[in-house]
């Protein structure tokens, strides 16, 4: 991936300098501008992704400049405003022109590094949306004919006209996000924004302040709360939250209210709460690994997003759907699966479900050379290859997922294995396998496996 442009202005030599030498330690690309004119240059010739823009400069102050490039959106990047001399009406009136956030100088280094990766993930996510819209257009909708998917719509439908929170649980690469967006998009919120922080991705010192915002001598920093106000809230791996942060959002779901880490002001949650997660989270609160009375207010409106070897039958659909959408997402040309493949490709366990059939397609469109894809180039780029081992054939795995679901993928197949040759005794396959066998157990609800 290439470096991000970071433009900073500023007539102060010694912060222009040393804001550069920190921001290209952190690996952006940077330019910097000594006044108004400097600024307008680089913006034209360096095209950056984000503007550092101090507020207090000879000539044509930092306001003005704001004004200057956000009207008729001549400058799309997220601008962040700095000053010596803030305070909170100024604060304001470069947020109310287009501003992202609000610095005060002497500069924290650790909330500028803060700001500025909240700045890009916030942009990234316009784009995503924007891209997301005009890709898939009506066709938001899940994919699918068969009975589960039918099934799951209406059940999204008639939970969408209500404000409650929802919990949904899924396999790894269901694509549990799509239908939370599908959600959205029925709900009375659909004109709002949808929202999404991952909790594994938040920083294990600042997850708080990123989640519930800060407020310190009368500065706010927004977090994802502030952000969804209005729309809805997904937060992505919230078997992975940690306890404490657990306790908070507990609070703020039963007093429907939050506040900036750092204030008292109390906030009405203005928004859905949709929490996702892979984890059996029954097995997460016996663990003592997540609080139930937190499970039990999440719980309320439970959606289950199915594996695709549970509507095997959709497989056609979903090949369909990804071919038109890389098509219109990244021009690659058009290619058709024939029946012989679609039938292989139906056949196939998809342990990595949506995301693994998502990589798969898009990886043939780009290989490819003829208009149709065959049973012979599918089971190359499956890399399916059968290794036996005491009587066990292992296939289907796939080797791009990342670790930790690749992991689970393994561990999943090889009990589900150990249980039907052990004929469903818990007991063998732990003398089998050397686990304890209350481990083995929670190890075994964890992964979603069925005893029966």
């Amino acid at each position: 991936m290439s470096k991000r442009h970071i433009l900073v202005v500023d007539d102060e030599p010694d912060i222009r300098n040393l804001v550069q030498e920190i921001l290209e330690d952190e690996g952006f690309s940077v330019n910097v501008a000594e006044n108004a004119a400097k600024a307008r240059q680089e913006v034209e010739s360096f095209k950056p992704d984000l503007i550092l823009l101090d507020i207090w400069m000879p000539e044509v102050d930092g306001i003005t400049l704001l004004k200057e490039w956000k009207e008729n959106d001549h400058v799309a990047a997220p601008i962040v405003m700095m000053s010596g001399h803030g305070n909170v009406e100024t604060a304001v009136e470069a947020t109310r022109h287009g501003a992202y956030d609000f610095l005060e100088k002497p500069l924290s280094i650790s909330k500028l590094l803060l700001t500025i990766k909240h700045a890009f993930e916030t942009s990234s996510l316009q784009q995503e949306n924007l891209q997301l819209h005009h890709a898939t257009s009506s066709k938001l909708e899940p994919v699918g004919k068969s009975k589960v998917i039918s099934d799951l719509r209406s059940q999204i439908s008639r939970i969408a006209k209500h404000d409650t929170p929802v919990l949904m649980h899924g396999e790894s690469g269901t694509d549990k996000e799509l239908f939370a967006r599908y959600l959205h998009s029925l709900s009375p919120r659909s004109d709002g924004p949808f929202i999404t922080v991952s909790v594994s991705a938040l920083s294990k010192e600042h997850a708080e302040t990123e989640l519930f915002g800060l407020e310190t001598n009368n500065q706010i920093q927004e977090g994802y709360f502030d952000k969804a106000i209005g729309g809805i809230l997904y937060i992505k791996d919230i078997g992975e939250l940690d306890i404490s942060l657990q306790s908070r959002l507990h609070d703020v779901l039963e007093s429907k209210k939050y506040s900036h880490t750092g204030s008292s002001e109390q906030i009405d949650l203005d928004m859905r709460i949709i929490a996702a997660t892979r984890f059996n989270i029954e097995s997460l609160m016996q663990e003592n690994r997540f609080r139930d009375d937190l499970y039990y207010l999440l719980n309320v409106l439970p959606i289950s997003i199915p594996p695709i070897r549970d509507h095997y039958e959709d497989v056609p659909a979903l090949l369909e759907f990804y071919v038109d959408y890389f098509i219109e997402t990244e021009s690659l040309p058009y290619r058709k699966f024939n029946v012989a493949a679609q039938n292989r490709l139906r056949s196939y366990p998809w342990p990595g479900n949506i995301r693994e059939l998502k990589n798969l397609v898009q990886r043939l469109l780009i290989l490819g050379t003829d208009e149709t894809i065959d049973i012979n180039e599918v089971e190359s780029s499956l890399g399916s290859t059968e290794t036996k081992q005491n009587g066990m054939i292992i296939e289907g795995f796939n080797l791009d997922l990342p670790l930790r679901d690749a992991r689970e993928s393994f561990e999943k197949a090889y009990l589900e294995y150990q249980l039907k040759k052990a004929k469903g005794s818990v007991s063998k396959v732990a003398n089998a396998v050397g686990i304890e066998r209350t481990h083995l157990y929670r190890k075994l609800k964890t992964l979603g496996i069925d005893l029966k």
